[in-house]
């Protein structure tokens, strides 16, 4: 897919309906994609503000370094952390329009049912990986909270927080790749199309 693509994919709206909006709502009232769609809209809302304060933290630790000649030892990992949870995070709500990099040249050479197909079976494949990984992450979470692992810094915050985030937005990946499965199986039959006039 080129970044021409990703960009009329994030921009395309339903007939009728005004560039308001850069990404659209779901098409149908299926009561698991509206709420993945709300999740992933506060996800990102949260993501945008981590971004903003890991900014924020990096600009501070250099202009007290530069201007104090008084290093901190926390800045670091309080940027990795923020930039972990913004990255998984949002993982779900690209996914829903599909803004992850892929290979575009068989869309355009498939014909429409063998698309959907392929379609279908990366999504399957994709969200096996990604349950596998949300599992280790859960996991990995939970030995460092029943452990008390920390970082190997002085600040030694503990290591739970940033499991903790990858779990969460893997999981949340997870879900959004089972809700599209699950709607390119069963079709409108989850839930009735929404008509845009």
């Amino acid at each position: 897919m080129s970044g021409h693509d990703v960009q009329d994919a994030a921009t395309s709206l339903p007939d009728g309906a005004h560039a308001r909006r850069t990404v659209p709502r779901p098409e149908t009232r299926n009561p698991l994609e509206w709420a993945l769609y709300y999740i992933n809209w506060v996800v990102v809302f949260v993501a945008m503000f981590a971004l903003v304060a890991a900014s924020l933290v990096l600009s501070y630790s250099v202009v007290v370094r530069y201007l104090f000649k008084s290093p901190t030892d926390w800045q670091d990992e309080m940027a990795v952390f923020l930039l972990v949870g913004a990255t998984f995070g949002c993982g779900a709500m690209v996914q829903a329009h599909r803004g992850h990099v892929g290979i575009g040249v068989l869309e355009g050479l498939l014909p429409p049912r063998l698309n959907s197909l392929r379609l279908l079976l990366v999504d399957t494949v994709s969200g096996l990986f990604c349950a596998f990984f949300a599992w280790k992450s859960w996991t990995l979470c939970a030995e460092a909270w029943r452990e008390g692992q920390t970082t190997s810094t002085t600040w030694a915050p503990p290591l739970w927080i940033p499991y903790s985030l990858m779990a969460a937005g893997m999981t949340l990946l997870v879900l959004q790749f089972f809700c599209q499965v699950l709607l390119r199986l069963t079709g409108p039959s989850l839930g009735q199309t929404i008509k845009t006039t």
